[in-house]
């Protein structure tokens, strides 16, 4: 038994627990040691609809992407803040600290955080301005505890191996 830290939800607790909350009502396959879970959402009663994809497997962080419509299209040749490259993903949290961890629910944390990451994109697309704060990988300071954490990594490897 480990003290102080508590045991990372399985695969199948995540996948229950996004089944059961209406706030990502829908579906996708859960297999042995990951799953792929696709909801529609929408960050406000006046936005359009996203189709979202969370990916998850053993041991590695949850990888988010919008689905549809394709939000390079209707960046119009911009870069897209916040996110993760080759494949484009949404950046949610910093990796590394304490932000998501394994044992949080992802129907709690990551679900609620991609429908804010969907407003301040549909803000920024109309300002040209992020205004929904963060630090992403690249600009995390250089400490003792970030570089044993690996934060000055390229974005591209930031969210584990596979990525």
């Amino acid at each position: 038994m480990r003290f102080g830290r508590p045991k990372a939800l399985t695969m199948a607790q995540q996948y229950v627990n996004l089944r059961g909350n209406p706030l990502s009502a829908g579906d996708g396959p859960l297999r042995a040691g990951s799953f792929t879970w696709i909801y529609d959402t929408s960050p406000s009663p006046l936005s359009r609809d996203y189709r979202i994809r969370i990916e998850m497997a053993c041991d590695l962080p949850p990888r988010i992407f919008v689905d549809d419509p394709d939000i390079e299209v209707l960046a119009c040749g911009r870069d897209l803040p916040h996110v993760y490259r080759n494949p484009t993903r949404l950046c949610l949290y910093l990796p590394g600290t304490p932000e998501w961890q394994p044992w949080m629910r992802l129907d709690q944390t990551v679900v609620p955080w991609t429908s804010l990451w969907l407003f301040y994109f549909e803000d920024w697309l109309d300002s040209g301005e992020w205004k929904g704060g963060g630090m992403h990988p690249a600009d995390a300071p250089r400490t003792r505890r970030g570089r044993r954490l690996g934060l000055r990594q390229p974005i591209e490897c930031e969210m584990g191996s596979g990525t």
